[in-house]
């Protein structure tokens, strides 16, 4: 079976890949797919590894379709496929799997990462630490905000918002409150918030864990709803938060902060959020640890071996 490889991968991944099958590894670390190479692999292999910022839209599927498609399979490295039109995929005849589980508890750990150095503004006291210029400890410098005690609005409570509540629960004594579509069952008290502006101005730290495919559901009015000292923390996807609004309401002073991972146009990060000192900014680090990208990578060849042997997908989409 021909399997191409959109990206770099881990040593582990490429080395059984290149066990089982005649791989194609497009030697890439960073740079997503243009459209005629999606075309050019949807018609030339069998299944597709690919990954965030690797766009298969409806139009890449029609190319391919037109031009003689042969790919089966698109396994995403990854849980979220906001990049891929499953609809159009699977009106091809092609299925889609991704890798849930596998980046939850990495993505977990950056957004209590954001959120702590958000409230206690690590990121502008490391800045002025290497600076030279820093004057010494006083009673009212560099004053933040307590994480301890504090409430915590969860926006999406799946498995990644659900270990970020039990973080905050169990390690920080946190109360949780959380929006989504349904009720959950949860190993902590949590409470469900129907309306997404009264969860927001309720939490003094806000953290959107949703899945892609929601874009703007964190808009003006919705920021408009948070305490003047809430926290924004964004590890779902950029286009969740309007990042105009967000902008905005940092550089009036209308919430005390937001510690981000994802942004609405990767990796431009626009110069007026950098600027911001409220904000803390890192560069979508929520899957980036040795343990959870190996684990996605056993994952992901898991679904292809799947595909490969002609049995029921264990992650499709």
């Amino acid at each position: 079976m021909k399997l191409f490889i959109s990206r770099l991968m881990p040593d582990g991944a490429l080395a059984r890949a290149r066990a089982q099958y005649d791989v194609t590894l497009r030697a890439e670390a960073t740079k997503p797919l243009t459209e005629d190479e999606v075309v050019a692999a949807l018609t030339t292999h069998d299944a597709l590894l690919v990954t965030l910022g690797d766009r298969l839209t409806q139009t890449v599927f029609e190319r391919a379709k037109a031009a003689g498609l042969r790919a089966g399979l698109i396994a995403n490295f990854g849980v979220g496929f906001n990049h891929i039109d499953v609809t159009a995929a699977r009106a091809a005849g092609v299925e889609v799997t991704n890798t849930p589980g596998a980046v939850t508890d990495a993505t977990a750990d950056i957004a209590m990462t954001l959120t702590l150095m958000t409230c206690r503004r690590a990121a502008e006291g490391e800045r002025l630490a290497r600076s030279g210029e820093w004057q010494g400890w006083g009673p009212v410098e560099m004053l933040g905000q307590h994480v301890t005690g504090k409430t915590v609005g969860i926006v999406g409570f799946g498995r990644i918002g659900q270990a970020i509540a039990q973080r905050c629960h169990y390690g920080f004594g946190m109360d949780v409150v959380y929006y989504n579509r349904s009720a959950k069952e949860a190993a902590f008290p949590a409470r469900k918030i129907d309306d997404l502006h009264a969860l927001m101005g309720a939490a003094d730290i806000v953290v959107v864990a949703v899945p892609g495919g929601n874009p703007d559901l964190i808009d003006a009015n919705a920021l408009g709803a948070m305490k003047p000292t809430g926290v924004l923390v964004n590890i779902a996807r950029g286009d969740v938060v309007n990042q105009d609004a967000l902008i905005d309401v940092l550089q009036r002073g209308a919430i005390a902060g937001a510690g981000l991972d994802v942004y609405r146009d990767e990796p431009s990060i626009p110069a007026s959020l950098r600027a911001l000192d409220n904000a803390v900014l890192l560069p979508h680090l929520g899957t980036s640890t040795h343990d959870a990208r190996a684990e996605m990578g056993a994952m992901v060849l898991d679904n292809i071996d799947a595909f490969a042997a002609g049995q029921p997908l264990p992650n499709r989409v």
